[in-house]
């Protein structure tokens, strides 16, 4: 006779039949509520991941970073670098079983180049970006851009997601509502409960490539029918549903909660991404105080690039960097040039006196914070308390990270709803070169949240993509680090390393960036 359930329990058995369904849904935790859908619209990292789940990409980045076709069968480029003529694979279609045209990619190229760093610039080359046909995109530049296929495929910040035509055609400053894509899994919206959870089901209708899955390159097969983003602010709460096999997958483990998560036989614990986040203190440049170089550069002798780190992911070296410059460390950029402002000894006396000595005038400084993010809220914690003992006047209003992103969009004053400064991390790719790395980018009212208009910056950004050879692209790179000390457009807080957790019931996890759900299955 076979035992119940109940008598399983009862006995003191493991009870494995329900608990190791292979078609049970692949439970997430991510590092924050989904507060936006829109992967153009949003900078946000658990945006990105949410639109890499739904939109497919024309391009992809290989595990060593090199650019390949996606939804692209190829492409072809005219002798003079000015014409790109792109061609689309074969069966791609959309999640509403509708075929995806070039016409849908034109526009979604469009919408992308308004918001992007990358696709600015894009912007600005194009004369032209047409479908001749429904398999055919033609991309004509005022000047060659090797690297536009690079720009279409990266990962990070803003993706250039495929939509149909109907939605990339949104105002690219107002969110789409829409969330129909190309990629290997659907947005179920009418699931979705911010705050709680998000669901993902296996798209049928997706045609992976035929080579081997590589990062965001290759074939991305989708082996679970089902994927839940369970939101669970509480690290605690997180950490006992991993343990508890209520959860297979954590984005983002509390550091203290590692000791106790490694000797779980049942959970592995790795670093994901090793190209990391680089933490930074960002500044409004529209409103005093920060709107003044000399206020923000009195921060530069205080800043302590170790206390920014062990707050934000413990004391483990291996969890993070520093020194870390305006590029990412170890990456080929990273430089020391102008380094010694943050790198020399370390005195709040001499910031208090450079404080005094450039006019602050005892304005409210808004320091946005998000309280369920450990990492950007342990950072923001030691910003404020650094910013109090210089001399600043800091308040910290309590948010979550979809209140946070949907803040820092308000340029009005601290009294109209608007913000000082704020701490984040960009993802290590992106700030590893000057391209792409917006925070560096100094082009006024369409910078990133901050908005500063820098054209020392700017100038030297378009010299580093004109630049012949990797020497000349490295001296550019320290002229840039060197000014952006002077500026001060941002403060680089160090490289934080976040180790995931997972059930080790999980194989094929993708390594190289972040959360990546193809590849992924249960064993």
């Amino acid at each position: 006779m076979r035992p119940t359930r109940r008598a399983i329990l009862a006995s003191g058995m493991a009870a494995p039949a329900l608990a190791q369904a292979p078609n049970r849904p692949l439970r997430f935790v991510p590092q924050s509520n989904l507060a936006s859908i829109d992967p153009v619209w949003s900078t946000a990292v658990v945006v990105r991941n949410h639109g890499l789940m739904v939109y497919d990409l024309l391009y992809g980045l290989d595990a060593q970073y090199r650019v390949q076709p996606q939804m692209a069968a190829g492409h072809e480029v005219s002798d003079d670098g000015l014409t790109w003529n792109i061609r689309l694979r074969e069966g791609l279609r959309f999640h509403d079983g509708e075929p995806v045209r070039a016409r849908d990619c034109v526009a979604s190229i469009i919408r992308w180049s308004k918001r992007d760093v990358l696709g600015q610039r894009l912007d600005g080359l194009a004369e032209e970006i047409a479908a001749p046909d429904d398999r055919s995109i033609r991309i004509r530049l005022r000047r060659p851009w090797p690297g536009l296929a690079w720009a279409l495929g990266k990962p990070s910040a803003n993706i250039c997601a495929i939509m149909p035509e109907r939605v990339a055609r949104t105002d690219p400053f107002q969110q789409i509502t829409d969330a129909t894509g190309s990629g290997p899994y659907r947005f179920r919206q009418d699931l979705f409960r911010p705050g709680d959870i998000a669901v993902y089901d296996r798209f049928a209708g997706y045609t992976p490539r035929g080579e081997a899955t590589d990062f965001l390159a290759g074939g991305k097969t989708a082996h679970f029918d089902r994927v839940e983003w369970r939101i669970i602010p509480d690290p605690a709460t997180a950490g006992a549903a991993l343990q508890n096999n209520e959860a297979d997958w954590w984005e983002t483990p509390l550091p203290d909660l590692l000791p106790l998560l490694r000797r779980n036989r049942e959970i592995e614990i790795g670093v994901v991404n090793p190209a990391g986040n680089l933490g930074v203190l960002r500044f409004n440049f529209l409103h005093p105080p920060f709107d003044n170089a000399a206020v923000r550069r009195a921060l530069l002798p205080a800043i302590d690039q170790r206390s920014f780190m062990n707050a934000a992911i413990g004391t483990d070296p291996a969890l993070s960097v520093v020194p870390a410059g305006v590029f990412t460390p170890g990456t080929p950029l990273a430089n020391d040039a102008g380094l010694e402002v943050l790198t020399g000894p370390r005195s709040l006396e001499a910031a208090q006196a450079a404080l005094r000595a450039s006019g602050y005038a005892n304005q409210r400084v808004t320091l946005l914070g998000a309280s369920d993010l450990p990492v950007l809220q342990n950072l923001s914690e030691v910003a404020g308390d650094l910013m109090r003992r210089v001399g600043f006047n800091v308040d910290m209003p309590g948010m979550d990270w979809g209140t946070h992103i949907q803040r820092r969009t308000n340029r009005g004053t601290v009294d109209a709803g608007g913000w000082s400064a704020f701490c984040t991390t960009w993802e290590g790719l992106d700030v590893s070169v000057p391209g792409s790395h917006q925070p560096l980018r100094g082009h006024g009212a369409a910078a990133w949240a901050g908005w500063p208009t820098l054209p020392r910056l700017e100038a030297l950004r378009e010299e580093w993509f004109a630049a012949p050879d990797d020497a000349t692209a490295r001296r550019v790179a320290e002229q840039m680090q060197r000014v952006a000390f002077e500026e001060v457009p941002f403060i680089p807080l160090g490289l934080v390393r976040p180790p995931q957790a997972w059930r080790r019931s999980l194989t094929g996890i993708v390594r190289g960036g972040s959360a990546l759900f193809w590849g992924v299955r249960r064993a």
